[in-house]
């Protein structure tokens, strides 16, 4: 499985071009693009990053990538990223690494979001095969997961006895439902809830997805 994300991953860096700036994803998947963008670094291209993540950022560092502040650009010229669900439309689910909310922020201002999976991800249809992750904020919390059980689903506050902290200093609920039929029906009625920061849902924001399997790399394009 490793192999799968390292070939999705280095065929995502084939997308970048000198003197960009980039979006740094968060996963197991999206390490495997910085370290190849680290080499090309190295190389001499002037490449700049901005990460979605704590560690990302700590990864980038290491390996010498300038990096920039969300707020120190207007647009971004490509973010490579992960994901934990892709169906035919290019929609996602991401945020098993808990860091939905930055990754969001980060694909909103991107010219191109290429999204690097293995062939597992692929569904027919949203939430058949992973939770969806939404973070909330601390305060009230089982009261929010009260409001998301309302909706149909299962919510699991991750971490259980010692919960995960985001990097903004919230909660992640998975939220298991049996699919998602309707993505942006329930992204409207989620962000009605108080409490509710941000979905692990990203909607229309994926140019291609680069998708790893046995007989080799494929490219999924909207």
């Amino acid at each position: 499985m490793s192999e799968k994300k390292r070939l999705a991953a280095e065929r995502a860096v084939e997308f970048v071009q000198d003197g960009m700036v980039l979006g740094l994803g968060t996963g197991s998947t999206t390490y495997f693009a910085v370290e190849a963008i680290g080499r090309l670094v190295k190389q001499g291209w002037d490449l700049k990053g901005v990460p979605t993540s704590s560690a990302t950022e700590e990864q980038a560092r290491k390996l010498g990538i300038p990096l920039l502040r969300l707020d120190e650009v207007e647009t971004i010229d490509l973010t490579i990223d992960g994901a934990d669900e892709v169906d035919r439309g290019l929609d996602l689910i991401k945020g098993m690494g808990a860091a939905l909310l930055r990754e969001k922020m980060v694909a909103y201002i991107s010219k191109q979001e290429v999204i690097i999976v293995d062939d597992s991800k692929i569904v027919k249809m949203l939430g058949t095969k992973s939770p969806l992750p939404i973070e909330v904020v601390q305060f009230g919390h089982e009261r929010t997961r009260r409001h998301l059980e309302a909706l149909g689903c299962r919510p699991e506050l991750r971490g259980g006895g010692s919960p995960t902290i985001t990097d903004n200093g919230n909660l992640i609920y998975n939220c298991r439902f049996e699919s998602i039929p309707d993505p942006k029906g329930l992204e409207t009625r989620l962000k009605r809830i108080p409490g509710v920061v941000e979905t692990g849902l990203f909607l229309g924001m994926a140019t291609k997805v680069v998708v790893a399997g046995e007989n080799g790399i494929k490219i999924m394009e909207r």
